[in-house]
């Protein structure tokens, strides 16, 4: 009886376990629904992503389209540019072409006068070259009859520029701008033979300046000396303007319009032969000398160079 109650007992149905039969199974669907969820999620993750990469892709190519684009503006433009250029130069030379056609149609007559012509101008050259030599010749004439001048004398003619350079220590004591009794009697014998040369008639249309530099040593400093050289000057200038000390009063009046009196302090020594040491000595001095009228020699010069172009221009037009 007892074994029949126990297998009846077993055999009524379990209503807890139905329901924990049917939430496992919900369980799982939720957990298969999740999955299908994260699969799908991910899927059009990684299809958003080849999407975005495919849309950077293209920006670039567009970027690099549009780059291409405005190179091919630019090359378009430049072409253009090349084009009225060329338009240009081929209305110019046909402009050229017919007026050289039109030159060239000259009668018989007119090119007999263009012949004859052409023989002056050539004479006409000949003669330039000639009065070239002469300009560009005066300083050389200048120079060399300065040094047959002084051929006989202490004093040396700078055979460069054709200075003369007295030493500060003949004219002057040291540190004064006062000129002593001896160097007087110098400058009145040196003077005049220079300045004859220089004033005389030949020279005088070509004479700019006659200058008067005064010279220092390095001692003390650069204003000092700058007052003391161009007092130096100062007193030779005074000198020589002198009526007395051996120019002609004709010759004075020349040569107050064209003096010129400069201070230089140390600014322009003289170094011992050689070396780059400073000869003290030879740096005080006083300078005389000229400047010519290089504007009015290159302006005379142009003159004959043009000329001669013109003529020369007329020959080639036949």
């Amino acid at each position: 009886m007892r074994k029949e109650r126990k297998r009846e007992a077993f055999a009524e149905p379990s209503y807890w376990q139905s329901y924990s039969d049917m939430m496992a199974a919900l369980l799982l669907i939720f957990i298969l629904i999740i999955a299908i969820t994260l699969a799908i999620y991910k899927q059009k993750t990684a299809d958003l992503e080849q999407t975005q990469l495919e849309l950077n892709a293209a920006r670039q190519k567009l970027d690099i389209a549009s780059e291409e684009l405005d190179l091919a503006r630019v090359d378009l433009e430049n072409y253009r540019e090349e084009i009225e250029s060329s338009k240009l130069e081929l209305e110019e030379s046909l402009q050229k072409l017919q007026e050289a056609y039109d030159a060239a149609a000259l009668t018989q007559e007119e090119l007999a006068a263009a012949y004859l012509e052409i023989d002056e101008a050539r004479g006409e050259l000949e003669a330039t070259r000639s009065q070239l030599q002469d300009l560009i010749g005066v300083r050389t004439d200048i120079i060399r009859e300065l040094q047959s001048k002084f051929n006989n004398s202490s004093m040396q003619v700078d055979e460069q520029n054709g200075s003369i350079a007295f030493s500060s220590d003949v004219l002057f004591r040291y540190g004064s701008a006062e000129l002593t009794d001896a160097s007087k009697a110098t400058l009145s014998e040196i003077i005049p033979m220079y300045l004859d040369v220089l004033l005389q008639d030949q020279y005088r249309d070509y004479m700019a300046e006659i200058i008067i530099e005064g010279h220092t040593d390095t001692d003390g400093s650069y204003r000092h000396n700058m007052e003391l050289s161009s007092d130096r000057a100062s007193s030779v200038a005074r000198y020589i303007l002198d009526p007395d000390n051996g120019l002609s009063e004709a010759k004075i009046e020349q040569l107050q319009s064209m003096l010129t009196i400069n201070g230089r302090s140390y600014s322009s020594p003289i170094y011992k032969e050689g070396t780059s040491e400073i000869d003290m000595d030879a740096s005080r001095r006083v300078e005389i000398k000229f400047r010519l009228k290089e504007e009015e020699l290159i302006q005379k010069i142009s003159e004959i160079l043009e000329q001669a172009q013109e003529s020369a221009a007329v020959g080639e037009n036949p």
